[in-house]
């Protein structure tokens, strides 16, 4: 048996790995220099372009994009009205900005479990917390996978709620042939450098209900409008403009939108390129019976942000750290995704406690992110899936390993 490098043998590969990158190509630089040399670097024609290619890409009749991710699902939560008193279903499995938008709003997160084989949120365990308090879902494509659309949807007009897609992993993804940003009430997406394609940072919403959109466009600029109907001392006057509601700076740059509109020409090559990875991590582990690949549902035409293995670990002489720690020695870099939200210890003080999303528990104990982007070569590709088969090698109690 081969020895493991972080016993003392030779790494699998001699630079690090890491589970995700940005790619940017001169043709990015160019669009971001053009804009630096303009005279309008934020409050520009780029952002509008940006909002309107958005629009084309997800179907959405609005988009409105925003400083980052985080501050999309703050105002989509604000949007949608949540307040003290209010409770909103999350997904338990999600960065915590998921939950964090509710708080933001003086509501209450209320966290659903997830499906043991595809991760994201069971709407069995939605419609069992459905109080008369409820008033909305966040709901994750975790991974890039879509959500359960029709069953979530089905609850919300069941109890009069409005869904929140959070598709930060999901830009490229669709649902029954439906781009993911035009299906939920809101959509949520985030341009960090990790993700499918990258503004720098950034982030936005897309919807197709024109009310919301007029909100989302106030609160993301201080809550001020130059919209006459909007007002309540309304003027013609060219310099005016009167804040209605308490808002936000939550602008993107000029330079970022640039950026982005050029990333998002690549967004089918980005997604083609995924798909390959993931099916050459699919049919290189089918055969091992420790590592256990996440479950796709058949609605979802799936551009992956993430590739999960879960570790059986009845099957294996190590816990999750230590299986992850090996594959760092390999300079094949994991990371993992999420500690269940309400484990940090934020939460426990707001008093949430363990033992709430048993499957959620679960699979955080058994999980470890691989490399996924775009730039990997079959070469990384094949480091990655030797790293993986020699480290599961080294600690499977499978006879004849």
């Amino acid at each position: 048996m081969e020895e493991l490098a972080i016993f003392g043998g030779t790494p699998v590969r001699e630079k690090p790995i890491y589970y995700g990158r940005q790619c940017i190509e001169q043709d990015d630089i160019d669009a971001v220099a053009e804009v630096l040399k303009s005279d309008l670097i934020t409050c520009g024609p780029k952002v509008q372009e940006l909002e309107q290619e958005l629009c084309r890409v997800t179907g959405a009749r609005y988009a409105v994009v925003v400083a980052n991710g985080t501050a999309a699902l703050h105002l989509a939560a604000l949007a949608a009205g949540f307040t003290e008193g209010d409770e909103v279903i999350v997904s338990a499995i999600t960065f915590a900005a998921s939950a964090n938008c509710v708080l933001y709003c003086g509501a209450k997160p209320v966290f659903a479990d997830i499906r043991p084989d595809t991760y994201n949120i069971d709407p069995e365990s939605v419609e069992k917390l459905i109080t008369p308090r409820t008033k909305g879902i966040v709901a994750v494509d975790f991974t890039g996978q879509s959500v359960e659309h029709d069953a979530l949807r089905a609850i919300c007009e069941k109890h009069g709620l409005l869904l929140i897609e959070d598709a930060a992993h999901a830009i490229g993804t669709k649902y029954k042939g439906q781009s993911i940003g035009s299906i939920a009430d809101m959509t949520c997406f985030s341009f960090h450098p990790v993700k499918t394609v990258t503004a720098g940072e950034g982030g936005a919403i897309t919807t197709n209900d024109e009310g919301l959109y007029r909100r989302l466009m106030r609160v993301r600029t201080h809550g001020i409008t130059r919209n006459q109907e909007e007002m309540v001392h309304p003027t013609d006057a060219a310099w005016y403009n009167e804040q209605v509601e308490l808002g936000y700076n939550y602008r993107m740059t000029d330079f970022q939108a640039a950026l982005l509109l050029n990333q998002l020409k690549k967004l089918p090559a980005f997604s083609a390129r995924r798909k390959e990875i993931v099916k050459m991590y699919d049919r290189a582990f089918a055969d091992l019976p420790e590592i256990l690949i996440q479950r796709e549902i058949p609605e979802s035409d799936t551009t992956r942000h993430l590739y999960i293995i879960r570790l059986d670990l009845n099957r294996l002489k190590c816990d999750r750290r230590q299986f992850f720690d090996a594959l760092y020695a390999e300079n094949t870099c994991p990371q993992v995704h999420y500690l269940p939200v309400y484990w940090h210890s934020y939460y426990e003080k707001l008093g949430y406690e363990r033992g709430l999303c048993p499957n959620a528990e679960k699979y955080y104990q058994e999980v470890m992110s691989i490399p996924l982007y775009y730039s990997l070569t079959d070469e990384d590709v094949a480091d990655v899936i030797r790293a993986v088969r020699k480290v599961t090698a080294y600690y499977s109690q499978s006879e004849g390993r």
